[in-house]
């Protein structure tokens, strides 16, 4: 079923995003600290999604790709949209599940 679900709506690509991470990407997990408590990706950085602006300088100062992830996938889409119109090079995960 939930393969139906991603043919018809579409999905991250598990494969390509463990490549990049593989590859030096920083992960942000947008997610509340108390969420980010509860599990999270290994070596996740927690930025929530309300504090993101104020660290965009910080991000862009790592000079690497970013992969983003949340809960459900709203909020890591929001940050990729905002971290993408300032210049950085961002993928969305969608739920933090797809890349731990």
């Amino acid at each position: 079923m939930m393969n139906l679900f991603k043919s018809i709506f579409g999905g991250p690509d598990t494969a390509a995003l463990k490549q990049v991470i593989t590859d030096g990407a920083i992960v942000v997990d947008v997610r509340t600290p108390g969420e980010f408590a509860g599990g999270h990706p290994k070596d996740a950085k927690n930025i929530p999604l309300d504090a993101l602006p104020a660290k965009i300088n910080q991000i862009k100062g790592w000079n690497k790709p970013v992969v983003v992830c949340c809960a459900s996938g709203m909020r890591s889409a929001r940050a990729k949209s905002l971290l993408a119109s300032k210049g950085v090079e961002v993928h969305d995960a969608g739920p933090w599940t797809t890349i731990a």
